[in-house]
């Protein structure tokens, strides 16, 4: 069998109703419309007009707010979660995935529930402060994974800079008389 040969089955395609072919069709004139009024005309009507009625998408109530396109989604895990690694153990997105805490391809971000007891060298894409200080109380030590944010230079820094800038350096110069 060849392209050229495939066919639809039969009664699957059948041609459209030819209107507006003269009165010995019995479709000419109006074509099957009536006379006059909304749906005689070309245009019909558009999508969602219920006839006058107040359509439904103006009826419904409107929530306020919106839906932020850019939130970060994670895959939480608590502290008390990783208990049942062993001592000194590095845990990773692979070891989360593989222990049934994470699924997915979403970020991981470690949260400070439940108490730290083992010394673990923990890698994610983000952790609470709480986690943190946690961990590392513990003699464990954090990673994390992704771009790092840029940290706020202090006011201090900042008016030192801008004092530099807004003085301009004097010369002497030579006035032609």
């Amino acid at each position: 069998m060849h392209l050229h040969e495939l066919k639809p089955a039969k009664g699957a395609r059948h041609k459209a109703k030819r209107v507006g072919r003269g009165t010995g069709s019995g479709h000419g004139k109006t074509s099957g419309r009536g006379q006059k009024g909304q749906n005689a005309r070309s245009q019909g009507f558009r999508l969602g007009f219920e006839g006058g009625q107040m359509p439904l998408a103006q009826r419904i109530p409107k929530l306020p707010g919106f839906k932020n396109p850019f939130k970060k989604l994670y895959d939480v895990v608590n502290l008390s979660k990783l208990s049942r690694f062993e001592d000194g153990a590095t845990i990773d997105a692979a070891a989360l995935t593989e222990a049934g805490l994470v699924h997915g391809d979403r970020e991981i971000k470690i949260l400070g529930a439940g108490r730290m007891k083992r010394k673990l060298s923990v890698e994610a894409h983000a952790i609470s402060n709480s986690a943190r200080e946690a961990i590392e109380k513990a003699g464990g030590s954090v990673k994390l994974l992704g771009e790092p944010k840029p940290e706020k230079a202090e006011k201090s820094e900042k008016t030192e800079k801008a004092g530099q800038q807004d003085e301009p350096e004097t010369a002497e110069t030579v006035s032609p008389e």
